[in-house]
């Protein structure tokens, strides 16, 4: 892909059945940026979310029509091995999810599914990952004791270095600090905004201010469609669309 593109996406229609979820989607996404998704409840986004590494698969019933492009790479040719693309294509969800077992081996639960056994290799990785998810000051003497035990906010990083572990190249996250405190909040996006160095991150927000403040472009959906995708500070100031101006300044939502 060309001028530093990661994601193409042309012409992404989703339905649920009879039900059409998404229409006619058209998005760019840049490689090392952060784009929000913002909208109201039930218009597309975490739908679209899902669609970048085929979550949506799991669902009976649903087809899609269109492209999903990654560095070039048709995600959706029939011979894909979606274990794969979702190990290039990583997600968080909205409550943190760690396993219920330690610390460590939450953060090193993908590398041994894909093959690391020897302990040392474990060690560097975990440690590695955790210190990328600015947990491991937080954490290094408690490793081996329950994800579950540490607050929400942890758990979240926790949840992020169990993802940064497989070493991925894009993280999508949908909604990832709804469910935490405005401190742990903080923290978070303080940690994507470190992780834009290394990745490409797609995050779905409810929170106007959130997406505002952690993402390069903003892409508004409604009802299925992407009404306007833009650098942020023009969706927030200066939207071509009055849905979005309407949206972004309170009026409906």
């Amino acid at each position: 892909m060309q001028d530093g593109g990661k994601i193409e996406v042309k012409d992404l229609n989703l339905f649920y059945g009879g039900f059409q979820a998404l229409k006619d989607v058209t998005i760019r996404v840049n490689n090392r940026s952060i784009t929000a998704l913002i909208g109201p409840s039930g218009c597309g986004k975490s739908t679209f979310l899902r669609t970048l590494n085929r979550m949506n698969d799991l669902i009976p019933g649903v087809k899609t029509t269109g492209k999903v492009l990654i560095d070039d790479w048709d995600i959706y040719l029939p011979d894909v091995d979606v274990v794969n693309l979702r190990k290039r294509v990583g997600m968080v969800f909205q409550r943190p999810n760690p396993f219920p077992m330690s610390v460590y081996d939450n953060v090193a639960y993908g590398p041994r599914i894909h093959g690391v056994k020897n302990r040392a290799e474990l060690d560097v990785i975990v440690e590695r990952s955790l210190k990328q998810a600015a947990l491991w000051e937080e954490v290094r003497d408690r490793l081996h004791g329950p994800a579950l035990g540490l607050s929400g906010g942890q758990q979240q990083r926790v949840c992020i270095a169990r993802l940064l572990a497989v070493e991925p190249e894009v993280l999508l996250m949908d909604e990832p600090t709804s469910a935490l405190d405005p401190i742990s909040t903080m923290k978070v996006e303080e940690l994507i905004h470190t992780l834009k160095n290394q990745y490409t991150i797609v995050i779905v927000t409810h929170n106007m201010q959130q997406a505002a403040r952690v993402s390069d472009r903003t892409g508004f959906f409604l009802n299925g469609e992407m009404i306007e995708y833009d650098d942020t500070d023009v969706v927030f100031t200066k939207p071509r669309d009055h849905r979005t101006e309407d949206y972004v300044t309170g009026r409906f939502g």
